[in-house]
């Protein structure tokens, strides 16, 4: 299912109605719709993928795109952002054990924070696109996360790397795959990281960083 672009509020709206609709519509039919990122462990699992641009406000022109074609500084440095601070945000886009079985070598799922120019093999993957399209795909969040704390957390990501003036790696051809892997590897991992960033707690706060973290460790 894709959802038409718009504001992050609306569609965080959006899928959170959509995945209530098809678990209503799933029991009326006596089946049972899961968003587990990885039901079945030979199967490819369930992402969701989040595409973002940011525009002006007064002229609701794309700030990623240039004229001429290419990428602005502050859309290069939105995805090294994404790069350095996303693995510390993945309790919010990979909350649950089941999460990281999603996260695994060889599969349809990211294992980086590498990105490419249309590499479904990377993270990060930015779709061949005009200046007023050109925008970036986080590829790690799974079906399970939360739409509103997922896109909250890959927009604080790529901020921070914005106000750092942040410079991203070299974009990889080829498959992502062959290259290490950088994302937490299980739930402990992430949580330990999530309470160890602090400029991300800046953002997000004290309060809900620890709230996030108490809720996970009790289940």
């Amino acid at each position: 299912i894709n959802f038409n672009h718009g504001d992050a509020l609306s569609l965080a709206d959006q899928v959170f109605l959509f995945k209530r609709t098809v678990r209503e519509a799933a029991i009326r039919h006596q089946v049972y719709a899961t968003f587990m990122a990885k039901p079945m462990q030979n199967e490819p699992g369930s992402a969701m993928h989040v595409h973002q641009s940011m525009v002006d406000m007064e002229t609701g022109r794309n700030l990623f795109g240039a004229d001429d074609g290419s990428d602005t500084p502050m859309f290069l440095s939105f995805i090294a952002g994404l790069q350095k601070y996303l693995p510390y945000a993945m309790p919010l886009l990979a909350p649950n054990v089941n999460s990281y079985r999603r996260l695994v070598q060889g599969s349809d799922a990211p294992i980086n924070v590498h990105w490419g120019r249309d590499n479904r093999t990377t993270g990060f993957r930015v779709p061949v696109s005009p200046p007023e399209a050109r925008r970036v795909e986080n590829r790690v969040a799974g079906a399970d996360a939360n739409p509103y704390l997922a896109i909250a957390a890959s927009l604080a990501c790529g901020y921070l790397g914005i106000i750092q003036e942040l410079e991203p790696s070299d974009p990889v051809k080829g498959s992502a795959h062959r290259l290490a892997f950088s994302l937490p590897r299980h739930q402990a991992d992430a949580l330990a990281k999530f309470n160890a960033c602090k400029p991300l707690k800046e953002i997000l706060g004290d309060r809900f960083i620890q709230a996030v973290s108490s809720v996970k460790q009790a289940e």
